[in-house]
């Protein structure tokens, strides 16, 4: 029977709720070590959210030791590939039979419309764990070419204890990326959630040991990135650590890894992604997808288009499309409004700052086409309406910096070779796409332009057997598709001599 999902539907799961907010270590919830909590404050109306424990080193010690116990007995890895299997086909399952009390977690966190982490935040974290689910008894080792007197044996073998630290934009999503060939492989998994958004880890957390994946192998310790995140990343009992958030943090991370035991990390960074539109282009479609893929999820997507790089022939006829588009398709409303496409943004903070980046690029010269403003602020939310500024040159702060915010940054170009150089010119390597109805020149761009995905005459199309990654500062290693599993394991040679 199809649900009426009405605001008062979502009211009422609102007021059902009890969000859990301690740890999960060992199969169990515990509060912090030290007692201390802190409190969320709800994105939607700047109202307090839940308790969350504030972890710190000695419980980043306490899931460590709980995930390596795990590990070494064997309670996990050596079960047999069929019973993992359907361990981890049932969490998927528990996900989408829990999906609305997941969806709300998500929204109170985060500020995303309630239907969007319905439809698309809780669907694609139980399709990652399904996927992933799946693959377990379909993964071979490999016997390597050898003479007549020898065997040998290449087995790909998990790495033991894996630190996952996660972001609050697609919680659910990128926690599943992580968990999914983590797990699948054989791993034991410390979870650390970004602080804005802990409450749908814990819960996943629960499913799984519901479904019945053994205690120890997957922990979450809630709290700050200093406090938890870093002694995550420098403990000498972790064997890799596979993180998703900002550049700067990331090269954090690395140090990190390389002053502790020179453990393996895996980087999904930032992006200032180039959408090139020529003046060939169907340009209703190009609209759609300039729109869409900036301003989705308020902007707060590290492959969010935000760079958009258009022939100067057709630019006032595409941002006046775009703003069409805009207004009639991407309704920004309360969250909890099932026709709201988009919400507020993840806390004050983080408004003020887009704020200020946008009124620095205003005195640096960029111009507003409409939007980009404070809006809803009788909500006592944080929302900012999505804008574009045109007339610009891409050494401009709004088109060098990630804003993450709903800011698109329109520049010209005259020729190809204009735009493939500003496409080019940024310190990151995420995401790009090319509009032009001229294949051989679609086809050069995306050979050309440097990022992990290039989509033509689209934006931000894909699956889950298709890899997701950067280049340059947007970082290394890949999450999604069977290529994931790799950086999870290692190869192990067995050679064996006869005679």
């Amino acid at each position: 029977m199809t649900k009426n999902y009405t605001r008062d539907y979502w009211e009422s799961v609102l007021s059902g709720l009890k969000p859990e907010g301690r740890h999960f270590i060992n199969g169990a919830h515990r509060g912090a070590t030290s007692g201390e909590t802190f409190t969320r404050i709800r994105p939607m109306d700047g109202k307090p959210g839940a308790q969350l424990a504030r972890g710190n080193a000695a419980d980043i010690d306490a899931a460590v030791a709980s995930g390596r116990a795990a590990f070494e007995s064997g309670v996990w890895r050596k079960k047999e590939p069929l019973e993992k299997k359907k361990i981890m086909l049932k969490w998927a399952e528990l996900i989408r039979a829990h999906g609305d009390e997941l969806a709300m977690l998500e929204t109170i966190d985060v500020g995303k419309p309630v239907m969007a982490s319905l439809g698309v935040d809780v669907r694609l974290c139980a399709d990652g764990i399904q996927f992933y689910g799946e693959m377990i008894d379909k993964m071979y080792d490999e016997i390597a070419p050898t003479g007549p007197n020898a065997r040998a044996l290449v087995r790909k073998v998990p790495l033991g204890v894996i630190g996952a630290i996660t972001p609050w934009n697609y919680p659910m999503i990128i926690d599943a990326w992580k968990l999914g060939p983590a797990i699948a492989a054989g791993n034991s998994v410390v979870l650390k959630p970004a602080e804005q958004s802990s409450l749908s880890a814990i819960r996943l957390a629960e499913l799984a040991v519901e479904a019945g994946l053994p205690a120890g192998v997957f922990n979450v310790v809630t709290g700050y990135g200093e406090e938890t995140g870093k002694p995550l990343a420098l403990h000498m009992d972790v064997d890799m650590i596979a993180f998703t958030g900002s550049t700067e943090v990331g090269k954090l991370i690395m140090g990190y890894a390389a002053q502790s035991n020179v453990k393996r990390v895996a980087l999904e960074l930032g992006g200032k992604s180039p959408l090139v539109v020529f003046e060939d282009a169907d340009l209703d479609a190009a609209a759609v997808a300039a729109a869409w893929g900036c301003f989705y999820n308020s902007g707060e997507t590290c492959h969010a288009s935000t760079r958009l790089i258009v022939q100067r022939s057709v630019q006032d006829k595409l941002i006046e499309k775009i703003e069409a588009v805009t207004r009639s398709d991407i309704a920004l409303k309360h969250p909890l409004d099932p026709s709201a496409q988009i919400g507020a943004l993840i806390e004050e903070e983080h408004m003020n700052k887009v704020l200020a980046m946008i009124a620095a690029g205003e005195k640096e010269g960029a111009r507003r086409a409409f939007g980009a403003e404070r809006v809803l602020s009788e909500t006592g939310g944080y929302y900012v309406s999505p804008g574009v500024f045109v007339d610009m040159t891409n050494d401009m702060s709004l088109a060098r910096q990630e804003i993450f915010g709903p800011v698109l940054a329109a520049i010209p170009f005259d020729t190809e070779e204009d735009a493939l150089r500003i496409a080019n010119d940024t310190i990151y390597g995420l995401a790009g796409a090319v509009f032009t109805k001229d294949m051989d020149r679609a086809h050069r761009f995306s050979e050309e332009i440097h990022a992990g995905t290039v989509w033509i005459n689209t934006y931000d199309m894909s699956n889950f057997a298709t890899p997701f990654g950067g280049f340059k500062q947007s970082g290394f290693g890949r999450d999604r598709s069977v290529h994931a599993v790799d950086k999870y394991c290692d190869y192990k040679t067995i050679w064996q001599q006869f005679g």
